[in-house]
């Protein structure tokens, strides 16, 4: 009889030494080792890889990003002090000149101060016509002198003591000077930027034309000595400050600091309050309010002829005449004094 199970039953298939590991498909060959990526393969998955992001959000730099060189210091301008003491002196004398011209006035006699005002209004043409150089500087000048004289003799003519002759008088200025330089060629083409200058230039020979209407009207005179003493006195001292100590610096580009602005405005108005104690139809309240308000005036208008200045030479144009330069800053001071003084004189006493 045979056996009724196989004597192969309870053996282990693969316990001839059979690989331990899957079985391949039927007929083929086990599978190999998967090889290693190429390098480069590594290297290009790398480079496709999302950036890193620093906490601030923004992207790390790379070695390769160039380093953005930092700016070069700026040199502040040299201070001149000999300079400084050379303003400071005309300043002085332009205050001296136009108080004691003020003392001339009197009710039929204003002709001795318009002709101290008219030799001021023409070195102001001067010089701000040679600083700032409108494209017809000739045309510019003689249409400013003659508004000048026009805006004397409408201030010592008119019937009633007022801005308003002064006002059309500036007017018909500006418009010849620009209509002249249009009929000119060679002018036209830069008459817009003639435009500013030429009204900076007429505007400020007609200010100082309001000084003579003011010692027209009651108290007026003593306005003018309190108000341009102040206006002397800071400007003078807000430049003698400058060639001692002319810290800090407001601008690199500026020979001016913030000390003698500050001085010169502090000084002027306690030299404008000593003068309403003495003076008649004034107080040292009321005294040093006007005073202030022209002396900070001055001050500010002197200081922003410097920026100007600089902007000039910084956008490459040549430097101008040397004196007409210098006596800008001044000048420009005493003309936007004028009407500040006659506004304050008007409105509070």
């Amino acid at each position: 009889m045979f056996p009724s199970t196989s004597p192969e039953t309870g053996r282990d298939p693969w316990a001839d030494g059979a690989p331990d590991g899957p079985a391949g498909p039927a007929g083929g060959p086990a599978p190999g080792p998967r090889p290693a990526p190429a390098d480069d393969d590594a290297g290009s998955r790398r480079e496709r890889g999302p950036r890193r992001f620093r906490k601030g959000g923004q992207p790390r730099r790379s070695e390769d990003d160039d380093v953005e060189p930092d700016e070069e210091p700026i040199e502040p301008v040299e201070v001149r002090r000999p300079l400084s003491l050379t303003v400071a002196g005309f300043a002085a004398l332009l205050g001296v000149g136009l108080v004691l011209g003020a003392q001339t006035a009197g009710p039929g006699h204003r002709l001795p101060f318009a002709i101290i005002v008219f030799g001021v209004q023409l070195l102001f043409v001067l010089a701000w016509t040679m600083a700032m150089r409108p494209p017809a500087l000739l045309l510019v000048a003689l249409t400013s002198g003659v508004v000048a004289a026009a805006a004397d003799v409408a201030a010592v003519q008119t019937d009633v003591a007022g801005l308003a002759p002064l006002g059309f008088v500036a007017l018909g200025g500006f418009l010849l000077g620009v209509l002249g330089q249009l009929v000119r060629r060679v002018d036209r083409v830069r008459v817009t930027d003639s435009l500013g200058t030429t009204l900076l230039i007429v505007v400020g020979v007609v200010a100082f034309a309001t000084l003579i209407t003011l010692s027209r009207i009651p108290a007026g005179t003593q306005a003018i000595t309190v108000c341009l003493v102040a206006t002397g006195v800071a400007l003078t001292v807000a430049r003698l400050t400058d060639a001692v100590l002319a810290w800090p610096r407001l601008a690199p580009q500026v020979p001016r600091g913030a000390a003698g602005v500050v001085v010169g405005a502090m000084v002027g108005t306690l030299t404008s309050a000593l003068l309403g104690s003495y003076l008649v139809g004034f107080t040292p309240t009321s005294a040093a309010l006007i005073g202030l308000v022209t002396a900070a005036t001055a001050v500010l208008a002197d200081l922003a002829v410097g920026y100007a200045e600089a902007g000039r030479l910084m956008a490459g144009e040549p430097p101008t005449m040397w004196i007409a330069r210098h006596m800008q800053g001044p000048l420009g001071g005493f003309a936007l004094a004028a009407p500040a003084a006659y506004a304050m004189c008007v409105l509070f006493l």
